[in-house]
């Protein structure tokens, strides 16, 4: 899909906010994405030189009109589309007053510095709260702003170790390739982004009531608390700590990976009328009323007969001939897609999951739709994630009023920096030339 071929109706939920972005990497960032998403103004602040970290993981990258690989990432263009990019050096006291300003003029203002940092350049929520009494400061951090691990420093890979969910995440002992197992996507970093957002919307719909504004604590460690919680009140109620069974489920049975005569399939009966409609459709209608399967807690007390049984029938047909079968009874199931099956599913492109922006470097940035489908204010895909310094000159202009002079002269002295080539060693033509109709919000 490409960026406007969504049916034009009012303007997004949080159009009118602006969000002054700090932050970097993927928790910040991906809670940023979702607020431009849905409307609001995201002015994202990068140190010169560099930019967000994330630019740099890599590869694979993003091509250029000539086809030549341009430094930016896939891992950036999935987390900071419809931003406005401002590079500004805030270890400078011109740098810092910049941001203050900027702060001065937005309503939400998110980071993921570590705790008390910004305290240095003046950049903290206590100073700019005085200044802007109505701000909403978010701060994402590794372990939140208190407690005895406060000051540390954290990534989403650290976090699923600590917080438990490589615990039960990974073939059980005793199994071939049996041992803890990360997620295969940063889940950490992702929810916690969620968190953030939905702790902002709160607050703005506090502030419109009061006024008043906030300081939000949000952390990795807290998010993949609140992720574990099923598996958490497991051991609160039940005295065992949980471990790791593979792909079933400690709470449901039959739910699992199956292998079929041709691979695999995802069978997920999360009620008695499924188990039943299941036994029917595989023909094996005597297991409704078997003593060992007569009830969700007696299937899970007799989880591996059941498995074995199962096993034995599944293998008889190929994975689309149950998937066939059991559908047309209402039975939950499906295969285990690879990403290019899974963009490639008729249900995927029907829904739009691919869209493509124009880049300010010549060739059109691939992204994944957002989730969130409103029907009188929908999302809104207005620009591709910038290349660093986009903006610069743009939001200091329009937003603080300051004259090319003033600006050229921060530049040449390296308090701010505005794009200048492109990534392609061809481009000759200035970036900044080149944006101005990309440079709307």
């Amino acid at each position: 899909m490409q960026a406007g071929e969504q049916e034009k109706k009012d303007p997004g939920p949080l159009k009118g906010v602006r969000v002054l972005d700090l932050s970097r990497a993927l928790a910040g960032p991906w809670c940023t994405q979702n607020l431009a998403d849905l409307g609001a103004e995201v002015i994202k602040i990068e140190r010169p030189g560099t930019g967000d970290e994330s630019r740099h993981w890599g590869p694979p990258w993003l091509s250029d009109a000539d086809g030549n690989p341009t430094g930016e990432s896939a891992y950036f263009l999935s987390a900071n589309r419809n931003k406005r990019s401002v590079a500004i050096d805030i270890g400078k006291a011109e740098g810092q007053q910049l941001v203050r300003r900027l702060a001065e003029q937005s309503d939400v203002l998110v980071e993921n510095f570590k705790v008390g940092n910004l305290a240095r350049f003046g950049l903290d929520w206590a100073t700019l709260s005085e200044r802007n009494p109505s701000l909403i400061y978010c701060s994402i951090t590794g372990f939140g702003q208190d407690g005895p691990y406060a000051d540390r420093p954290g990534y989403d890979y650290l976090f699923q170790g600590l917080g438990g969910v490589m615990s039960v995440t990974g073939a059980p002992d005793g199994l071939e390739g049996a041992g803890p197992q990360r997620v295969g996507l940063p889940v950490v970093d992702l929810f916690t982004g969620m968190y953030a957002t939905v702790a902002i919307l709160g607050a703005l719909h506090h502030r419109d009531a009061t006024g008043e504004g906030q300081h939000i604590d949000v952390s990795l460690f807290d998010s993949v608390m609140a992720l574990g919680a099923g598996q958490i009140s497991n051991y609160f109620l039940g005295g065992r700590v949980p471990g790791r069974i593979g792909n079933s489920s400690p709470n449901i049975a039959p739910y699992q990976v199956f292998p079929c005569a041709d691979g695999e399939m995802i069978v997920a009966c999360a009620n008695q009328q499924q188990f039943e409609s299941l036994c029917r459709a595989i023909e094996r209608p005597q297991w409704i009323s078997d003593e060992r399967f007569r009830s969700n807690a007696f299937r899970l007390a007799h989880r591996g007969e059941l498995e074995a049984l199962l096993t034995e029938v599944f293998r008889e047909r190929g994975q689309m001939e149950w998937e066939s079968i059991l559908s047309a009874v209402g039975v939950p199931c499906g295969p285990i897609n690879d990403y290019a099956r899974a963009v490639a599913h008729p249900q995927a492109l029907h829904r739009g999951t691919r869209i493509d922006l124009p880049h300010a470097l010549g060739s059109s940035a691939p992204g994944v739709a957002s989730p969130l489908r409103y029907s009188a204010t929908p999302v809104e895909y207005r620009a591709a994630p910038p290349i660093l310094g986009q903006h610069t000159r743009s939001v200091l202009a329009e937003s603080l009023g300051l004259e090319e002079s003033e600006i050229g002269r921060l530049e040449s002295e390296a308090v701010v920096e505005c794009a200048r080539a492109t990534a392609s060693s061809r481009g000759t033509t200035t970036a900044d030339a080149r944006l101005r109709d990309a440079d709307v919000v």
